[in-house]
């Protein structure tokens, strides 16, 4: 069974940085990508951002020039760098594998569990 574990969540202030990690098994190599999804309470889980296989990044406009996605292939690990953070990015994060559906749109098929973002004003 496939699996996703998220690490590097935790509390930090307002303009700090976290890095969050989620190794990866070789069979996601058969997908089209993976993705960092985020949701707080109340609200719906959202696409962070994502990097397809062969490497093409997208950002949430949120999020833009201050995360940054990156995936070592040797390591096998997706890393997501969140610098200049700020209150409104304090959630739930979870990483996810992407793969073709039916209509060959690349969507979030395996999920994480999840880690915990806290951003303190």
């Amino acid at each position: 069974q496939v699996q996703l574990m998220e690490s590097g969540g935790g509390t930090v202030q307002a303009g700090g940085s976290l890095q969050l990690s989620c190794p990866f098994s070789q069979y996601i190599f058969s997908g089209c990508g993976m993705g960092w999804f985020r949701q707080s309470p109340g609200t719906e889980r959202e696409l962070v951002s994502s990097i397809s296989r062969d490497g093409t990044t997208t950002y949430a406009d949120s999020v833009k020039d201050r995360f940054t996605i990156s995936q070592d292939n040797v390591k096998k690990v997706l890393y997501l760098q969140m610098n200049s953070l700020k209150t409104e990015d304090a959630a739930v994060y979870y990483c996810a594998a992407l793969f073709g559906d039916a209509t060959l749109r690349c969507v979030p098929q395996i999920w994480g569990q999840g880690t915990q973002v806290t951003v303190s004003s």
